[in-house]
């Protein structure tokens, strides 16, 4: 695998580093080892699927606040979708900062989400399946979220939304520190 990390500290991109021959290529997806080398969590507890129907669906900006604190594996499993993260660590140099990476099934590209990031996605074609590997449990009282529109960010969506949420559209503006806390 390949590791970049973006220009967020501790977010990267991970690439394959596909053998190839006549029969197509075969290629390391995951390595617990690999990414702990990198600093990264290894730890993965949860494995979950999103199924998305229509492009231009957005899902997020979501986060686990501490101490449930989630880091995220994410990959277009089939499909494509634009996958952003926001830094929300206030002793960050990047606070405050997001950046967008296309995922899709023929470029294999996972992104590696820190915890303490918000996180979301809007897919780009029909029928995307996004899967995330997590290294913490789903805590439903540890949920937060960011609106997806918020002024703070300004994120460049790539789409015109087709489809959200009640939850998604109605979270409220980002508040700072208090909020990941």
């Amino acid at each position: 695998m390949i590791f970049t990390e973006t220009k967020l500290k501790g977010a990267f991109v991970v690439d394959l580093k596909p053998f190839e021959d006549e029969r197509g290529f075969f290629a390391r997806a995951w390595c617990q080892r690999e990414f702990e080398e990198h600093g990264l969590s290894g730890d993965i507890k949860q494995v979950n699927l999103s199924y998305n129907i229509k492009k231009g669906t957005l899902r997020g900006m979501h986060y686990q606040i501490q101490p449930y604190g989630e880091a995220k594996m994410v990959r277009a499993v089939r499909g494509a979708l634009y996958d952003v993260i926001i830094d929300l660590r206030p002793a960050s140099p990047t606070y405050l900062q997001w950046i967008g990476v296309e995922l899709s099934e023929d470029n294999h590209r996972l992104l590696y989400v820190p915890e303490n990031f918000g996180h979301g996605f809007q897919t780009l074609t029909d029928d995307t399946d996004a899967l995330y590997q997590v290294s913490e449990f789903y805590t439903p009282g540890a949920e937060r979220g960011i609106r997806y529109n918020d002024p703070t960010f300004n994120i460049e969506w790539p789409l015109p939304i087709s489809v959200i949420s009640d939850k998604d559209r109605s979270w409220a503006d980002y508040q700072g520190v208090a909020a990941v806390r």
